[in-house]
């Protein structure tokens, strides 16, 4: 840690005081995780952190959301967590095509809470040190208008950015239809430079899935996206309780 980041993180701990909050149970990599995300502004970095901690004793109160207030959700089967990635990070899984528009929208809310939890949990080795990363895969393979949910697309994005700073490694889009590159650019305006930035439109030819393939590795991606691995629904995967 250089000494620009000192700096900023003991501002950050002096704003985040002032507004309310407290960094007492938080170490470095946490809170380096909104500086980052707030361009090392320590005082938004510390309203965004405190935001956060609200919502977060708000919405997750239990420290988790459990399974038995997302029946709907986890009975479609659409998300998968996987292995760890070559480099190191749990594999997300979404299939777009089991997923159709929320009636119960605040049953997809918690939904999206226990899916990001769990993927940034399957990072945890020993303990949280607070900087866990994953990666997401978005399987858009045989997609149709039914599948097509703006408002819950857009929660869940809003969701990622204002309560889980830093936290995407990357975003892998696969086999997007036509159709949905118009909702994609719309969908871009919702986005943070930064998550932009980490978004990847795999082509649909085989070169680029070949190495797409390399990127993550065999081992962890399911037959069907071109490795090895069986499909692991995410309810069936234990992983460590965030802090």
């Amino acid at each position: 840690m250089d000494k620009k980041e000192e700096i900023a993180l003991d501002r950050m701990r002096k704003s985040v005081q002032k507004l309310g909050g407290s960094t007492e149970r938080y170490g470095d990599p946490t809170l380096t995780r909104f500086l980052k995300a707030r361009s090392m502004d320590s005082e938004k970095a510390a309203k965004m952190f405190v935001q956060w901690q609200t919502w977060r004793a708000s919405f997750v109160p239990n420290g988790f959301i459990p399974e038995s207030q997302i029946p709907d959700e986890l009975e479609s089967r659409k998300a998968y967590l996987q292995g760890l990635s070559k480099d190191g990070y749990p594999v997300l899984i979404f299939k777009g095509s089991r997923h159709f528009p929320c009636k119960d929208h605040l049953q997809c809310k918690r939904f999206v809470v226990y899916m990001l939890d769990k993927a940034v949990a399957r990072a945890i080795k020993e303990h949280e040190i607070g900087n866990e990363k994953f990666i997401c895969l978005i399987d858009l393979r045989q997609l149709t208008y039914k599948n097509f949910d703006p408002r819950g697309l857009i929660n869940a994005v809003q969701f990622l950015q204002a309560y889980y700073p830093e936290r995407l490694e990357k975003i892998y889009m696969l086999f997007m239809p036509r159709f949905f590159q118009s909702v994609w650019k719309m969908v871009c305006h919702y986005l943070d430079k930064g998550i932009r930035e980490k978004t990847e439109i795999v082509k649909n030819d085989e070169k680029a899935r070949v190495e797409f393939v390399k990127k993550i590795g065999e081992e962890v991606l399911p037959k069907e996206l071109g490795g090895r691995a069986q499909l692991v629904a995410l309810q069936d995967v234990t992983v460590p309780q965030l802090n």
